[in-house]
């Protein structure tokens, strides 16, 4: 190992006069590594290059075999290393497939990336979305991580940022916050770029991209121009990709939440408090400070919004109503089996009839919402009873017993009306010549409880059955007087 130190000494003293002989006896060394200090010192200072030793090459086991995995690697670049082993291995290679391992990958040029390039915009001229997730617990629920999606849209060249927690990645919520990504900075730039995703890019076609007609006609309301990046080429995108760390490491980090909507409400604080007022490495300003130059140079936004709302068709079925999502939705009129047009808002259920004149609007149901139905009215509430004027007419016409005895259990009971009821309903089980022999006896002895009149009627009265039809009654079993 070269002694830095030693040789400075060595070197240092002999300007000083000392012959090699008292340099060796006062360092306590040969005078031969003495000459050599001295020597390639006086070679640095003349040539300016040192004296290189290229290393010693040792015979190995391998060395037979050389010329025949060049030339394989010549014919075959794509083979592997295990596949030359055992080639030599026919031809007598005593050795093992390391040797063989690093000596390919000696001979095969190693694999380099291409030096990637941020390429900076002018004010107001691109922007960039994309969407990632993240597995988060909620303090309500500990023990147990929830996926959730973000999305991301950041100007390119103030690097401000807008993030919005999402249930999916569907057209129609990318639609949706790119709109509310627009109002939040309150202009479009003037080219977007995205990733592959199926809501912007159908496929590609002679190396360009064919873009999502959806998506076209939202480009083309707002005014700007469609961008993506270029298959399996994330490092494209690296203005949209490289913050979604920074939200990992900053606001996901050190933080709790109690639910979803928690996590909303501090990542809106976040975004103005914290991530707009912080340094930005590589333009070196704040990016709330950057904004106010790129501002003038935002597209103006159209007085209406794009109609992000999602236009599907269902059959009204036999209980007038129409199913989206599991849930339910009351359709009036006389539509029974007919296609409609359901027109989903962030909030609202639009129903349309089949010449598309609106029918009636619903609110969206939640995921978690109980009722499977949503607008159909209450079914009306079904009849216990009879009313206390109908239920005395029905037993009145039994004969003057029951007369006699319903004005007495109407004068006994404050509200008579069940009891009444609960009489007339013994003729489901009892016929009424014992119904009146019955209340007869209990008019005898004063008793006014349909309970008591049940009992005697189960313990001596014949119950209906078939063995006595209406042939074998009596006049007096008719329940017209």
């Amino acid at each position: 190992m070269k002694d830095e130190a030693f040789e400075n000494s060595v070197i240092f003293h002999r300007h000083q006069g000392w012959s090699v002989r008292r340099l060796a006896r006062e360092f306590h060394c040969g005078r031969d590594r003495i000459l050599r200090v001295l020597q390639e010192n006086e070679r640095r200072r003349s040539t300016g290059t040192s004296l290189t030793k290229s290393p010693r090459v040792y015979p190995c086991k391998l060395d037979p075999y050389k010329e025949h995995i060049r030339e394989a690697l010549l014919k075959f670049p794509r083979i592997t290393a295990q596949r030359l082993y055992e080639q030599i291995l026919e031809k007598g290679y005593p050795g093992k497939i390391s040797m063989v391992e690093v000596y390919v990958a000696g001979l095969r040029s190693p694999k380099t990336s291409p030096a990637i390039r941020c390429v900076e915009t002018a004010p107001g001229q691109r922007a960039a979305h994309d969407w990632s997730e993240y597995l988060v617990e909620f303090t309500v629920a500990p023990g147990r991580e929830e996926k959730v999606i973000f999305f991301s849209f950041i100007l390119s060249y103030s690097r401000r940022q807008y993030i919005e927690v999402v249930e999916d990645k569907s057209q129609r919520t990318l639609f949706e916050c790119l709109v509310h990504a627009f109002l939040y900075f309150d202009g479009a730039p003037r080219e977007i770029k995205s990733d592959n995703q199926k809501a912007c890019v159908d496929r590609w076609e002679c190396s360009e991209p064919i873009f999502n007609r959806q998506y076209l006609g939202f480009a083309s309301h707002y005014g700007f121009r469609p961008l993506t990046i270029h298959p399996r080429r994330p490092v494209e995108n690296l203005k949209v990709e490289r913050p979604f760390y920074y939200l990992e490491t900053n606001f996901l980090n050190g933080r709790s939440f109690r639910d979803k909507s928690d996590l909303k409400q501090q990542l809106r604080n976040w975004l103005t408090q914290v991530n707009d007022l912080r340094l930005h490495r590589t333009t070196g300003q704040r990016p709330i400070d950057r904004f106010s130059e790129e501002v003038p140079f935002l597209l103006p936004l159209p007085k209406a919004q794009y109609d992000t709302s999602l236009i599907v068709y269902r059959v009204v079925n036999q209980e007038s109503c129409v199913q989206y999502q599991g849930y339910y939705y009351y359709v009036p009129g006389d539509q029974l089996f007919k296609n409609c047009p359901l027109r989903i808002k962030e909030d609202q259920a639009l129903i349309y009839s089949h010449d598309f004149k609106l029918l009636i609007t619903h609110p969206l149901a939640g995921k978690d919402a109980k009722d499977r139905y949503i607008g159909r009215p209450s079914a009306p509430s079904p009849i216990r009873g009879l009313k206390l004027p109908d239920v005395t007419q029905r037993l009145n016409a039994m004969g003057e017993v029951m007369i006699q005895y319903t004005q007495k259990l109407i004068s006994q009971k404050k509200d008579a009306t069940a009891a009444l009821n609960a009489l007339l309903a013994l003729k489901v089980h009892y016929f009424s010549e014992d119904i009146l022999k019955a209340v007869s006896r209990a008019l005898a002895h004063g008793v006014y409880d349909v309970k008591t009149i049940e009992r005697f009627l189960k313990a001596h009265a014949q119950g209906r059955n078939a063995m006595r039809t209406l042939f074998d009654q009596t006049p007096c079993d008719e329940d017209s007087p």
